[in-house]
């Protein structure tokens, strides 16, 4: 039961930001177990002047940057959320042409009972 929140810069077509939510979706399948159709995603766009990053790490990014925040259950071993980084930018490479430089991934951990997914029911407690 993923949760995604990705944040780019504005500018880039339709079909480049479907292609991420295609991407990350399938490297979530491959690694997380993530049940078909299971897709709660969403995109934000960025004027540039709202938009921040650097080369800090060592990493020197670009423009086409993606911030890409995960929430998760607790439940995840850390080799799955390990395995999930590489396929994630390696997919994105592919589709819809981002360098590995600019997959920048964020996993965040939240209990089960911290869930309700529609009807106000705690579906998960």
């Amino acid at each position: 039961m993923p949760l995604i929140h990705i944040s780019l810069r504005a500018g880039k077509p339709e079909a480049y930001r479907q292609a991420i939510f295609d991407s990350v979706y399938r490297a979530m399948r491959e690694t997380l177990d993530v049940p078909e159709d299971d897709q709660f995603m969403t995109i934000a766009e960025h004027e540039a002047a709202n938009f921040r990053y650097g080369d800090a790490y060592g990493i020197a990014r670009s423009d086409d940057v993606v911030f890409i925040q995960i929430t998760v259950f607790n439940t995840r071993t850390s080799e799955q959320k390990k395995a999930l980084f590489r396929p994630t930018a390696e997919l994105l490479g592919e589709s819809p042409g981002i360098r590995p430089e600019d997959v920048f991934v964020n996993v965040l951990e939240s209990a089960k009972e911290n869930w309700s997914v529609g009807h106000g029911l705690a579906q998960f407690a």
